[in-house]
């Protein structure tokens, strides 16, 4: 169990005009994470699963909509979750670690022993406090929550490949042409804020790909991975595909090449 005086704040990711058309033209006059879903708009989800998350400090949107799109339902769930919410604008799109990077001044201001992000269009069970047990437990920069999916789906979704003896994380690819494996990243996430050296680190290296928005959050990390199974198991459910999912807890970095030992939770 954490200390009563961790802080933890969460991240979720929602994107910008550009993206996400597939709702169009029911999305045409409303963004799409506040589309309805359920009964509530899509962002309502994560939102309400982050305010179970033990001593939550504070949640950020961020995203390129024009601020004045999020200013009224921003103010109505802090109000009604009595939870601080706020909207970051970012100047054009970066992707998940670049929209992150961005802010982290903004969101290490509450000194944060963990950073929980997520993409708004997840929908599921959101086992986040189980991830951070069982990040604690494992220690390490992060988790990631992952989903074992049929083969003919994965190629939609990014994937990640472990090797079959030491289950280390040796491969991960977004939306490869050709089957890689049958896990995908779910776009759930929680981190040490030593994920922010490691942003750093990649796009430092990286100069030719100093754009993070080009790569995904985790396309340039070799990633290393235990397999574990656990009761989150069937657990919970994902919009897309309605399948179990499996958390992932990510370790710190170590030599070079950058290598982080995850131990994962997995189906068989």
């Amino acid at each position: 169990m954490g200390s009563s005086e961790e802080r933890v704040v969460a991240v979720i990711m929602v994107g910008g005009p550009t993206k996400g058309t597939r709702f169009r033209p029911l999305s045409l006059n409303i963004p799409k994470p506040l589309f309805p879903l359920a009964g509530q708009p899509m962002v309502h989800h994560p939102i309400s699963a982050c305010k179970r998350i033990p001593n939550l400090a504070q949640i950020y949107l961020i995203g390129f909509y024009e601020e004045r799109e999020f200013t009224l339902y921003v103010s109505s769930i802090s109000n009604e979750l009595r939870v601080p919410v706020r909207y970051l604008r970012e100047d054009k799109p970066h992707g998940s670690a670049g929209g992150l990077y961005n802010f982290r001044d903004l969101i290490l201001e509450d000194n944060p022993s963990h950073i929980f992000l997520l993409n708004c269009d997840v929908c599921c069970n959101f086992p986040l406090p189980e991830m951070l047990e069982a990040h604690r437990r494992y220690g390490g920069i992060g988790t990631i929550l992952v989903i074992k999916v049929s083969a003919e789906s994965a190629n939609q979704f990014g994937e990640l490949v472990a090797d079959p003896v030491t289950n280390e994380l040796l491969h991960y690819t977004e939306k490869p042409e050709t089957f890689v494996s049958d896990r995908i990243n779910c776009g759930v996430y929680i981190f040490t804020p030593d994920i922010f050296n490691a942003i750093q680190g990649v796009s430092t290296q990286r100069k030719d790909r100093a754009n993070l928005s080009r790569m995904s959050s985790f396309e340039a990390l070799q990633l290393a991975t235990r397999d574990y199974l656990d009761r989150w198991v069937d657990k919970t459910r994902y919009c897309r595909q309605l399948s179990p999912q499996i958390p992932i807890p990510v370790r710190k970095q170590h030599q070079n090449p950058p290598v982080m030992p995850i131990p994962v939770l997995a189906i068989t």
